[in-house]
């Protein structure tokens, strides 16, 4: 069912559906490529969040301004994880681009 012809309702439900319904024909048009680029880049902006909260939780305790180190430690991890998944991924891309430039065509 297409939702599209929906904008003018002024329900906020079926306004943001359509305009959902909108982005992802938007994203389909992209191909494959376009949806793991895009992928890619908010897996890069959700770890480098996680790393500037662990920042600022370091930064905190430091400071005094609290004295919670469950807060730190999670802050931490999370940002920690989230690294090591990342520099995994650019190492499996690293090492697939290399497997292709070698191929013989």
């Amino acid at each position: 069912m297409d939702i599209t012809s929906l904008y003018n309702i002024s329900s906020g439900v079926i306004k943001e559906a359509a305009e959902n319904a909108a982005q992802t024909r938007q994203a389909e048009s992209t191909g494959e490529f376009g949806n793991f680029f895009q992928k890619a880049i908010e897996s890069l902006n959700t770890t480098n969040a996680y790393l500037s909260d662990a920042e600022n939780e370091k930064l905190r305790w430091a400071l005094g301004e609290t004295d919670n180190t469950n807060e730190l430690g999670i802050a931490l991890q999370k940002a920690s994880t989230a690294l090591q998944y990342t520099v995994a991924v650019r190492d499996k891309f690293i090492e697939a681009y290399k497997e292709i430039m070698q191929m013989q065509i």
